[in-house]
């Protein structure tokens, strides 16, 4: 029982702490890490999540029950996690939603993905709900969480500049654009090179294990110093609040159980980096928001393994 989960979990966050104490030890430097963050996630992961949406059929991955329980969870963890922020912790409003994003942003590509694949395998039909939901994660959770912030803030900008904000950052995501394309060939039925197919799967490859790697290495910058009650409360709205919504909605859509796993799995990983950049280039809350995500992604080990327990992996 126990080793199955091990096997599933262990390697990807041995993985991570292996990032985390090269960069501890001295032996990889934070502009390598900062070159590797950037060689994953602005060109190894965006050729994952083309080749996945050019491949899947995206009639069985976009299914409106999975996506329902995925975001219904995640829009409620948000909401709950801002107004305790705020009526709870005594932030200001566009502070409240600043710390309330790490329980919107799940951290699904540097860890659901990789996790995901360890549970169900690296074919696409099998992950594909798990590149359906991250196919449209940024999105939701920017847009959410930017017209959240410019409603409640007392220096928002209008609307349409909100609006303009909104659209800018989804241009220039590179993890968009490799989404994007992948639905353009995917829908086009265009026949791709061989050369250019096995290229792209060469860099793939490389993907998640960069990214992992790379993950532990920036972990390295964030401390728990900062409001450790309060990131802890957000990390546990994350960790158990959004998984347990996406499950109960799951069971009452009558959503099959390895599909219902496949959602529940994504949904219970640790607030993302996002969180802390969120807050960042709002200039409010960073320390809240990095305490966070440090502290949720350590404890994502157990809640994860539990998690995979009551899924059935047991």
């Amino acid at each position: 029982m126990l080793t199955i989960i091990f096997d599933i979990v262990a390697p990807v966050f041995l993985v991570i702490g292996a990032g985390y104490l090269a960069v501890r030890l001295g032996l990889f430097g934070d502009n390598m890490v900062d070159g590797l963050m950037k060689f994953a996630i602005q060109f190894a992961v965006p050729c994952l999540l083309f080749r996945a949406t050019s491949t899947m059929d995206l009639g069985t991955a976009y299914d409106w029950r999975l996506m329902s329980a995925f975001y219904a969870g995640s829009t409620i963890s948000f909401t709950v996690a801002t107004l305790m922020a705020w009526r709870v912790f005594g932030r200001k409003p566009g502070e409240a939603v600043a710390v309330g994003f790490g329980a919107l942003f799940s951290n699904l590509v540097l860890l659901g993905l990789p996790i995901s694949e360890r549970a169900w395998g690296t074919d696409v039909a099998a992950m594909a709900p798990a590149y359906a939901i991250v196919s449209v994660h940024a999105p939701f959770c920017y847009l959410l969480g930017i017209t959240s912030m410019e409603l409640l803030r007392a220096d928002g900008r209008s609307l349409a500049e909100t609006a303009t904000v909104v659209v800018r950052a989804m241009f220039r995501n590179s993890l968009m654009i490799g989404i994007g394309l992948g639905f353009l060939v995917n829908l086009s039925g265009l026949p791709l090179p061989e050369a250019l197919v096995s290229s792209v799967d060469i860099i793939t490859r490389a993907a998640l294990p960069a990214a992992l790697f790379g993950l532990g290495g920036t972990l390295t910058r964030y401390s728990l110093k900062s409001s450790l009650g309060e990131a802890g409360s957000i990390s546990a709205l994350s960790l158990v609040l959004h998984p347990g919504i996406s499950f109960a909605v799951c069971h009452l859509l009558n959503v099959p159980d390895e599909l219902t796993g496949a959602v529940v799995l994504m949904a219970s990983m640790a607030p993302g980096v996002n969180a802390y950049l969120f807050a960042n280039m709002y200039d409010r809350g960073q320390g809240t928001a990095a305490s966070t995500v440090l502290l949720g992604t350590a404890v994502s080990i157990l809640s994860v393994s539990t998690w995979l327990w009551i899924l059935g992996f047991a």
